[in-house]
């Protein structure tokens, strides 16, 4: 009787025995702290680009001579280290400075609070890509469902409905985009990536974008193939064709070849030949419409040359 009573006693952590309530909260509230940048991870599947463009370098020669105007905001994890929430490019330029402590704001924080500060706290940036956009809307709106947060499933344009999505309005008073233009951003991350860069790049424009984005990765990367091959990238009108050829089953590698194949406005001039081993050997200052004399002038030039050689030997 005496076991089963004792298995039942939960026992106290040992630093939470000497705690009081006011030190427990002080523990939850901000702390500036200096910490080596080494012990500051990134944070999980960060949706935003750091890269060591020219715009980083400026960032890093303003640390180097007026050190980190602005802290970073960490969370601190269990094993004493902590985790990036807001700062990952000022991270980057002290370490590309060679500073090792970076002046830090620390929060505690639970994984899904620290996901909506993420990303709340870029979205003020200047430019931010479609594909940031995309992963980062997703990430935010698993999280706020998963804490409970109200949800308001209305209709959309795009799609029957958007689960997961709190008002319309709300949501577009704290992104900046609407509901619709929300959804179409997290369809995005069903492209494969060569389609997606395509997207960041502009070349794609986001409605074509997100038709195919529930094509097959397979199909996707039949488009892919024809867009590096033709040099132009589906019309809006197109993706929609292959999205129904889709529904129907009937969409194979030949369909999205002849779909895409279609004349269009964006549509470059095609080339002459497909072989890589004959268009890598023509100058890219030829045109496309020359190439094919071109390639004939160099098969004559060759047809005399081996002319001449023959007649070499029969002498």
């Amino acid at each position: 009787m005496a076991g089963r009573s004792a298995s039942k006693i939960e026992l106290t952590a040992f630093d939470d025995l000497f705690q009081t309530d006011e030190s427990r909260e002080d523990l939850k509230r901000e702390r500036l702290m200096d910490i080596p940048v080494k012990d500051i991870r990134d944070f999980p599947n960060h949706p935003y680009h750091v890269k060591d463009d020219e715009s980083m370098m400026e960032l890093v020669e303003s640390v180097k001579t007026y050190g980190l105007l602005q802290p970073v905001l960490v969370r601190p994890l269990e094993d004493g280290t902590y985790e990036m929430v807001s700062g990952h490019r000022r991270k980057r330029a002290c370490e590309l400075a060679g500073i090792e402590k970076i002046s830090s704001r620390v929060i505690e924080l639970s994984m899904d609070d620290a996901i909506l500060m993420m990303v709340d706290s870029n979205l003020q940036r200047d430019e931010i890509l479609p594909s940031e956009k995309a992963f980062a809307y997703k990430m935010r709106l698993e999280a706020m469902k998963r804490q409970g947060k109200r949800t308001d499933i209305t209709c959309s344009p795009v799609d029957n409905k958007l689960k997961g999505i709190k008002s319309a309005a709300t949501f577009k008073d704290e992104t900046g985009d609407s509901q619709a233009q929300v959804y179409r951003y997290i369809r995005l991350t069903e492209l494969i990536p060569a389609l997606l860069t395509l997207v960041d790049e502009k070349r794609i424009a986001l409605r074509p974008a997100v038709e195919l984005s529930y094509l097959p990765k397979e199909a996707q990367e039949w488009i892919a193939e024809c867009i590096d091959y033709l040099d132009a990238t589906p019309s809006h009108a197109q993706t929609i064709k292959m999205r129904k050829f889709m529904e129907q089953g009937k969409l194979t590698q030949e369909v999205v070849e002849s779909i895409m194949d279609e004349e269009k406005p964006n549509q470059r001039e095609k080339p002459v030949f497909r072989d890589k081993r004959i268009t890598n050997l023509i100058p890219k200052s030829v045109p496309l419409a020359q190439q094919s004399d071109y390639v004939v002038k160099a098969l004559e030039f060759y047809n005399r040359h081996l002319q001449r050689k023959r007649e070499s030997r029969d002498r």
